[in-house]
């Protein structure tokens, strides 16, 4: 095959008829004044998920394109050395359905398809009208592209064609951009689309199985600029198979024994497809040689078809990338892993809605906290939309941002509040902040309108927590009340959005109470002493959900309490004074001694009298110094100066600033943290 490079063809090489008009999507098949042309959606907005193929049987084949960027596709023009048999005076049958009826008034039964080799043909200008006005309908009833070619195939064989095959380039350009590189068109199979059925129940549309051409197509074809298929597609009309151009152009189109596909006595139509600014595929007609041959109105017939296909194909492309960006923005704008705090395991899941409400503003977060605590936040922004999304990932980070000075659950509420007015008078959402303690084993929670949380305990028993609801966040002028609650070793605590507890079948209590049920029926499925899988218990509560559409999405977080036990703390207050490195060294010897980590001795005075001292020279209140052991052995200390140490290179004439260089090279981690009370700095260290 030829590689040479087709371009873009800026010159208009249209080309219209005299006494047709180009726009008139009904072209010259207005020939009867008292058949009106039975309307048919031009092609609906789709979103693009092609797969790539279509169902068992036939051999759908994207078409080619190329084509200018302003000229409208034209309706063919008849072929007046073709004979055409004298139109029937024959009235239509009253009350038949346009949809299941062929082109020639006979009606098609659900499940009984007209026989292949015998189509009644179209002997009347009003049947031709007739099924173009219904293989329209079909068309544009596809939502995506493979929906649309699928429209293409099942409205027009075996009623215009016997098979029909669809080239669609590869990749599809969309919206206003302009392709680069040669003009390649892939073959797009049908026996590779899932498999539906007809509206009305029936079966589906019967088409040729591949195996029944004459010879099997080639599935790429690079169009050689200047060539016979170029031009075909440039000319945007469709063309018999045994015009001149045509005989040139189908051979390149469908590869090296592209004259066995079409043999001698087969009938075919080439019908370029064009969208919204180019050329962008071809399909190509196809009939037994014991069938009759197409006719010159067939042309029109073809041009329609292409013409409606053509749009569907180049709008489902743009909406199916405009869906694309706003699920990425939406999915960037959610952590792409969890932390790994001490003392609670996280698990999550997000959801997005049906296919109609692609784009939410469902979110959810966990922040590590100062002192081993760590933020769990769910939150859902009112709409189904871009902006829903956008003002979604504005005020995760502003939690975010609020997390990190330590206020308390309710007074982040009110302030991001505060940032949901700024943003518009209509930006509502709804919000729960919680900050579980796992020293304390305490949980404290505060709801801005959101469903309650549930709290799975260890012995399977599953309660709805009483949080008060308060408004959504974007009302103003409302306070928000924060309670604490205890957070037993064991149990679980799931947050999650109203997607997952509403729908059009069921109001939001009852949904918390299935939800609930669910709940306690895993627990029980393990046994009182051991909690379900954080996992797999996520996995079972979407499976709540059943089949069918979400209207909503669905963001879930669950959080297993560990806790530490109070035997693997020690705690201390420290007196800002000269004598309290010394102090600090003393208390942590004991700690790491009754725990049986004297291994670790050296290091850990070391760091902690470089860190106490950094403390007490500034502070004035008590500085606390409180070790953990856990996985890892973790050092905090705490005063009341809010500024944060920082690495800086030291002088040779400095007395201080060495300390924090120690801290970096020696412990496994280090930071500070600035809380509405003065700081917290940090080291952890691996344990021996």
């Amino acid at each position: 095959m030829d590689s040479t490079r087709v371009t873009e063809q800026p010159t208009s090489f249209e080309r219209p008829q005299a006494g047709i008009d180009p726009a008139d999507p009904r072209g010259a098949l207005l020939r009867t004044p008292a058949a009106p042309l039975t309307p048919g959606a031009a092609a609906l907005p789709a979103q693009a998920r092609s797969t790539g193929e279509t169902p068992s049987g036939t051999s759908v084949t994207p078409g080619d394109g190329i084509g200018p960027e302003h000229s409208q596709p034209a309706a063919a023009e008849p072929d007046t050395h073709r004979p055409r048999p004298a139109p029937e005076a024959i009235p239509a049958q009253p009350g038949t359905d346009p949809e299941r009826s062929g082109p020639g008034g006979q009606e098609r039964r659900t499940g009984q398809p007209a026989p292949l080799g015998r189509p009644t043909p179209m002997r009347r200008d009003g049947d031709r009208l007739r099924f173009v006005g219904a293989a329209t309908r079909r068309i544009a009833r596809g939502i995506d592209l493979d929906e649309i070619v699928m429209g293409l195939c099942r409205a027009t064989v075996p009623t215009f064609s016997d098979a029909i095959l669809v080239y669609l380039r590869d990749p599809l350009p969309v919206g206003d951009e302009r392709p680069t590189g040669p003009v390649v068109l892939r073959l797009r199979r049908t026996d590779r689309i899932p498999e539906e059925r007809d509206t009305d129940g029936g079966l589906p549309t019967f088409h040729l199985e591949p195996a029944e051409l004459a010879s099997p197509t080639a599935e790429l074809c690079e169009v050689r600029p200047g060539g016979a298929l170029a031009e075909v597609l440039r000319g945007v009309r469709p063309v018999f198979a045994d015009a001149p151009a045509a005989r040139a152009a189908l051979p390149e189109l469908l590869g090296e024994n592209g004259e066995a596909v079409i043999p001698a006595g087969q009938r075919a139509i080439l019908a370029p497809l064009r969208g919204r600014r180019r050329v962008i595929g071809a399909a190509v007609f196809l009939r037994r040689p014991e069938r009759t041959a197409f006719e010159a109105d067939d042309l029109l017939i073809a041009a329609q078809l292409a013409t409606h296909s053509a749009l569907g194909i180049d709008k489902a492309v743009l909406y199916g990338r405009e869906a694309y960006i706003a699920d990425e923005l939406q999915r960037t704008m959610l952590p792409e892993t969890l932390p790994q705090p001490t003392g609670v395991r996280l698990a999550s899941r997000y959801l997005p809605a049906a296919e109609t409400a692609r784009v939410g503003g469902d979110w959810y977060d966990a922040i590590p906290l100062p002192g081993s605590r760590v933020a769990l936040v769910v939150g859902d922004v009112m709409g189904h939309s871009m902006t829903s999304a956008a003002i979604m990932g504005q005020l995760r980070t502003t939690a975010q941002t609020l997390a990190g000075l330590d206020l308390p659950p309710q007074e982040v509420l009110h302030h991001l509040d505060e940032q949901a007015q700024r943003l518009g008078t209509d930006r509502m959402a709804t919000c729960l902040y919680a900050v579980y303690d796992p020293v304390s084993h305490r949980i404290t929670i505060a709801n801005a309108g959101h469903p309650p949380p549930v709290l799975l305990h260890l012995g399977g028993r599953a309660e709805v927590l009483r949080v008060p609801a308060g408004a959504p966040i974007g009302v103003g002028g409302v306070d928000f009340e924060a309670v604490e609650l205890d957070a037993p070793a064991g149990a679980t605590l799931l947050l999650y959005t109203d997607g997952l507890v509403e729908s059009r079948l069921r109001d939001v209590w009852t949904g918390i109470e299935q939800l609930r049920e669910k709940l306690a029926a895993t627990a029980q499925l393990t046994g009182p002493d051991h909690p379900p899988p954080l996992e797999a218990l996520c996995d079972e509560v979407l499976d709540m959900l059943g089949p069918g559409d979400r209207d909503d999405d669905i963001a879930l977080l669950a959080a297993r309490f560990d806790g530490i036990a109070p035997s693997d703390v020690a705690y201390w207050f420290l007196e800002p004074e000269e004598m309290a490195p010394g102090k600090a060294r003393r208390l942590a010897r004991r700690a790491l001694a009754r725990w049986g980590m004297e291994e670790l001795s050296d290091s850990v005075e070391l760091l902690v009298s470089e860190v106490v001292t950094n403390a007490v020279r500034y502070a004035s209140r008590p500085v606390t110094l409180r070790l953990l052991r856990t996985d890892v052995l973790r050092c905090e200390v705490g005063d009341d100066v809010p500024q944060l140490p920082r690495l800086r290179q030291a002088r040779a004439t400095d007395e201080g600033g060495r300390g924090l260089y120690l801290v970096n090279r020696m412990a496994r981690r280090w930071g500070a943290t600035r809380l509405s009370t003065g700081k917290v700095v940090w080291f952890e260290l691996n344990r021996g």
